[in-house]
């Protein structure tokens, strides 16, 4: 080469028993991706502050989602740590239910019906057959054996190991992932994307494991590898779930057991009440077991347990404050891993999804002026491309763990649109369905009801 000349190298990749393909031609090649892009992004509905942010995150979740199956990552790596030198190192490469309904959840607001579509597709191929074999987790083309091992030869990131390829958490019980997932199907059932008679028959059969399951211990949604537990946010979710079959006989006259599920339904709620409530501190707990606090709580309003300025969920935020949140930023941990509950070593940093789920609680409950100062803050981490990953160092303000994660930037879509909400900026999309037993039910957008008795 001379100064000044540049080089274009183009990989191919084949499989080695086949002709090597045609030269690509990387212009054109380039022109259909941008043009694709720029199309696909064309459709979004986005307002408010933090539009371009969203949009950002729009196509980060569209980017992760497999074009052929429609399985939707966790995130791009693996073993970059949650504790730099540490062991908590995990492989993200999989498409875990909850994530991936939230994601749906994020695009179908957004009006993305064919990605709604295309994604129910691939749970029905996922987990199809028995509805006690469901995991929590599967590979991007629907694999269910994703075992966990270490890779001794390698250094890690920032010296971290074990570095870990496939996850031993694909064997876990996660209750709340059953309402994720039948709540997101809900809305889908909203944005119109039409139920067919295997896709309601799987609502069905999920829905009856829950009614003879409800009661046990799981894991929770932080994949604790101790002891199961009954973590108060997964006994929420799967109150979701019995919340959301309800709803699609009531609403969309499907056929189902509704006064059952709607029986169990108040069963779950009052076992929630009895024992997720600590009625000492003022708010709910971790789990059933503990007078901790966990971020996941904050999800409560979300999936239309209870209001956001319900007196118990204003208690709950004011315990998480003085507890989870962490630096001059205010950014909010997962739990305390100082309690020795999760059963590994080693600290974390604050974790983005439960930041951004405080700012959606802040704007729901009126205090808007907070919710965008810590949405300021959460924003400026983005790097250059506006990606961002699981969570961060507030003391350098450097990405920790694995990136992009797509909860993040889910729960960043979720945020900014509730800020757009509660600025009376949003524009024609619609909210999460909120259906309470002994609340409201509410919608926004145009033409659209408010208020409906549940």
């Amino acid at each position: 080469m001379h100064d000044g000349e540049v080089l274009d190298t183009v990989l191919t990749w084949y499989p080695s028993h086949r002709e090597p393909p045609a030269p690509l031609d990387v212009d054109a090649a380039l022109h259909r991706t941008v043009r694709w892009w720029q199309d696909w992004m064309s459709t979004a509905r986005t307002d408010g502050r933090y539009a371009e942010a969203t949009r950002r995150s729009l196509v980060i979740l569209r980017a992760m989602t497999h074009a052929e199956t429609g399985g939707v990552v966790a995130a791009a790596t693996t073993s970059l740590p949650e504790d730099p030198g540490g062991e908590r190192n995990w492989d993200y490469r999989y498409v875990w239910l909850r994530d991936a309904s939230l994601a749906l959840a994020s695009l179908i607001a957004h009006g993305y019906r064919d990605e709604a579509a295309h994604w129910r597709g691939w749970l029905l191929r996922a987990i199809a057959g028995d509805p006690a074999d469901v995991q929590i987790m599967y590979g991007i083309a629907g694999e269910r054996e994703l075992p966990e091992r270490e890779l001794s030869n390698l250094p890690g990131y920032a010296a971290s190991t074990p570095v870990r390829v496939g996850n031993g958490a694909y064997t876990q019980y996660q209750g709340d992932v059953f309402g994720e997932v039948l709540a997101a199907l809900h809305d889908a059932r909203e944005l119109g994307v039409e139920e067919n008679a295997d896709s309601w028959a799987l609502q069905r059969a999920l829905l009856g494991y829950v009614e003879e399951h409800w009661q046990e211990p799981d894991n929770g949604i932080w994949e604790m590898r101790g002891p199961r537990r009954h973590f108060t946010h997964s006994r929420a979710m799967i109150w979701a779930a019995f919340d959301r079959g309800v709803a699609a006989v009531e609403e969309f006259g499907l056929e189902g057991p509704v006064d059952r599920w709607r029986t169990l339904r108040g069963a779950v709620r009052a076992e929630i009440e009895e024992h997720g409530w600590n009625a000492e501190r003022g708010s709910y707990r971790q789990h059933y077991d503990t007078d901790e606090v966990d971020a996941s709580l904050l999800v409560l309003p979300q999936i239309g347990y209870l209001k956001a300025d319900d007196p118990r969920m204003t208690g709950t935020v004011a315990a998480i404050e003085q507890d989870l949140r962490t630096g001059d930023d205010g950014l909010v941990l997962r739990y305390r891993t100082s309690s020795g509950f999760d059963g590994l070593s080693g600290s974390e940093h604050p974790f983005l999804a439960c930041s951004f789920w405080l700012v959606e609680q802040y704007a729901a409950s009126g205090r808007v002026d907070d919710a965008e100062r810590l949405m300021d803050v959460l924003t400026g981490y983005a790097n250059d491309v506006g990606m961002l990953s699981e969570e961060i160092d507030v003391a350098t303000g450097h990405h920790i763990g694995n990136t992009p994660q797509a909860l993040s930037h889910l729960t960043l879509v979720s945020a900014a649109d509730a800020i757009a909400r509660a600025r009376g900026t949003a524009a024609g999309h619609r909210t999460r369905l909120a259906v309470h037993d002994g609340g409201t039910r509410s919608w926004t957008g145009e033409g659209e009801r408010a208020g409906t008795p549940a």
